[in-house]
Formats: C-alpha cells, structure tokens, sequence
C-alpha cells in the first residue's frame, strides 16, 4: 500500500485528499496543511516510487506496468484502508490527470476536484519535450532529462522554488522506476482526448498561474466549455501554484470548497 498520512479533524466529516506530481512527493503541500486541518480532516499521498512509497515491501508491486488505471487503484485502495467513502480532491500537474482518471472510474467517490496547474492537452511545445525525453530517457541521467523539463516548464526567477523543490524530491526517485513513470506518456493523447469530450459534471475549480504558459491556454478553453467547471487564474505565478502562491491558493481552494 502507498504510503500516507492523516490529519484527522475533531468534528468535520468531509475529507480532502492530495495528490501531487510525477516526481513530487505529499511533501509539497506543506504550505496547504495549517490552513485545510482547520477545515477538513486530511489525506496526503506519496504516489508509488515517490515520497516514502520507495519500501522494499513494494518492489513486487513496482515491477508491474504503470497505467493511470493502476495508480488510480493504488489511491483508492488507501481510501478503502481508510473506510474514506468520498473525498474532495486537491492535485497539482500529473496529479490532476489522476484525480480526473479517478473522477471517470469512481465518480461516486468524488465530491470534487481542485485542479492546480491542470494538464488536459499536450501543446505542440510539450509534445516535443515529449518526444525528446522518449528518445534520450535510457541514455542520460533521468536527473539530468528532469532538471531539463523543470526548467522549461518552469522558467522564471519567480518560479526556482518550485524547481527546486521538484528536483529535490526527484532525487527520491531511482531510474528504473523514472522509467517505468514515463511510459505513461503514450497514454496521454488518448486519454486526456476524453477527458475534454466527457464532462463528468462533478464540480471543478481550475488554479493556474498566468505564466504556466504551456497549460494555461487549454484549461481556459475547456473551463469556458464545461458547465461544472470554474477557473481562477493566479497572477505571477507559474505552473505550481500552490507553491508560488500558497495564500492565494489557499485562499481560493478553500473558498471553493466551503461553496459547496
């Protein structure tokens, strides 16, 4: 099982689970926890591979094929641990198409989704880096193709602390299971596809920076599109919103949430 924390609260009854990046770890919500534990009792995830998911209990489950279907199983399975019937869910980047791959196979879980620095459609910039990565992922140090990536997703002074961190916990991460991660690409196109066509009518808060220029322009096309969807847009900041700007994130997350 991934490993997880909880933060339960003394009287709420609603639960909020986070889900981060590829790469990442629950260790980049550090700014979220203070102001959600006076709210909501709470569920931090390290994906497998990530975080503290890295035992050596888990290397038989490691040595399966990645699909979003089961690392979407792997969330679930914590919940049903748990006896967590239905979550609102928070993600950042990868960790948003999981939360919409859940939403699609067990909407009855989700009471709704956050989706900061969203990801629902590959650019022709993003498709290359892509492309590239899948062409020199086996000869050059994944830390190397990572720091890479983080820096053309993430290019502005303004955005180094989010840099930072991700390479940082990038560092967690061993080739081979990197590897494995980046496989999933060739699911994107499809899935992400239906994602824009199928609006699962579950409410849905997009937070994007107003410089994540590789992802910003989609999300504001679909958010215009769907009818259970809302988009707040976060000035000077770049792709990880909740890191470059964890008072307005919080600010407006929880406000979305308590609207319900």
């Amino acid at each position: 099982m991934l490993h997880y924390t909880l933060y339960p609260h003394k009287t709420a009854q609603e639960w909020v689970t986070f889900v981060h990046g590829a790469g990442g770890s629950s260790s980049i919500w550090y700014k979220q926890i203070r102001a959600y534990t006076q709210y909501y009792n709470v569920l931090l995830l390290d994906l497998r591979g990530h975080g503290n998911s890295t035992k050596p209990t888990l290397k038989q489950a490691f040595k399966e094929r990645y699909t979003f279907d089961v690392i979407v199983a792997d969330i679930v399975e914590v919940l049903d641990h748990e006896n967590i019937e239905k979550s609102h869910f928070i993600g950042i980047s990868l960790g948003t198409i999981l939360i919409r791959q859940l939403a699609e196979t067990y909407p009855e879980r989700v009471f709704s989704m956050v989706m900061g620095g969203a990801i629902m459609k590959l650019n022709v910039r993003s498709q290359i880096l892509m492309r590239f990565g899948n062409v020199v992922k086996s000869v050059i140090p994944y830390l190397w193709l990572y720091r890479f990536f983080a820096f053309i997703i993430m290019p502005k002074k303004n955005h180094r602390e989010s840099r930072l961190l991700f390479v940082r916990e990038a560092k967690k991460l061993y080739h081979k299971e990197f590897l494995r991660w980046y496989k999933l690409t060739a699911e994107l196109k499809p899935l992400l596809r239906l994602f824009r066509q199928v609006d699962v009518g579950i409410p849905t808060l997009y937070i994007m920076g107003e410089e994540d220029y590789m992802f910003l322009p989609s999300i504001e096309k679909l958010a215009s599109l769907q009818s259970s969807a809302q988009l707040a847009v976060v000035p000077q900041c770049g792709h990880v919103v909740n890191v470059e700007q964890p008072q307005q994130f919080n600010t407006t997350t929880l406000g979305f949430l308590k609207s319900l």
